[in-house]
């Protein structure tokens, strides 16, 4: 058991939160009991995960995708409304960690990608660290890699093909970063890998001979929020549940 300022102190501090300007607050968004035995670590604090959280009796709820985007309606209505009441009335804390959870060196969802695929980190790829730049131990084809991707991650990716050209340097980041694809082309690399992709990116891989992977924005931040959690739970002796609510996005 844990007291949750202590637990999101650590994680504050863990995760170098005051490093980033993000788009959501990062930390702890709704306050539920004091002391902590239980977490249940998720991507998105979806209904079907709140749900979830309170048939494991959890006393703190960990995700990646928490509430209060910037821009979004302020107003506790609707859909909104109906996931905080239920994290109220079951006096269950919400904690949401984005980009400092994608660009963690160890737990983050692109440190987690890496280990996956063996990538070995070479860069940050952006001015924030949070995508990376790696290698591969030795070239790959574009087939072989989009083949290993769908088996890692369970999803069959969209692949961009930029030339016939092998891939030995890679950079990557988890989500929503087709936008990046400017500084993997800056950083001259081989390949892309994120989770989303626009229409315009498919232009923008096929013009600069970068080849691109779009792996889903759900299938490539799974792993950083449970990365967390374990460790969370190895060091304040916690239990923890991760829970998978499955999105094909």
């Amino acid at each position: 058991m844990e007291n949750l300022d202590t637990l999101q102190q650590y994680i504050h501090t863990l995760l170098d939160i005051d490093a980033f300007s993000d788009y959501a607050p990062n930390g702890l968004q709704i306050q539920g009991k004091s002391d902590v035995k239980h977490i249940v670590t998720g991507v998105t604090a979806s209904l079907a995960l709140i749900e979830k959280a309170i048939e494991l009796e959890a006393d703190a709820l960990l995700v990646h995708h928490g509430y209060f985007w910037k821009g979004e309606d302020s107003r506790i209505i609707g859909m909104k409304h109906g996931r905080i009441a239920r994290l109220i009335k079951n006096d269950i804390s919400l904690l949401g960690y984005h980009l400092p959870l994608d660009a963690h060196p160890e737990f983050g969802n692109n440190a987690q990608l890496a280990k996956r695929f063996e990538i070995a980190f070479t860069e940050n790829l952006d001015p924030e660290g949070v995508g990376k730049v790696g290698e591969f131990a030795s070239p790959k084809s574009l087939a072989d890699f989009s083949q290993e991707v769908e088996r890692i991650l369970g999803r069959k990716p969209m692949v961009i093909a930029a030339g016939e050209h092998p891939i030995k340097s890679i950079a990557y980041c988890s989500g929503g970063a087709q936008g990046y694809i400017s500084f993997a082309i800056d950083k001259k690399v081989d390949a892309y890998l994120s989770g989303e992709i626009s229409e315009k990116t498919v232009h923008e891989a096929r013009e600069t001979g970068v080849h691109y992977i779009a792996a889903g924005h759900h299938a490539t931040e799974r792993y950083g929020i449970k990365a967390l959690g374990e460790h969370l739970a190895s060091k304040f002796i916690l239990k923890h549940t991760f829970v998978d609510i499955d999105n094909p996005a």
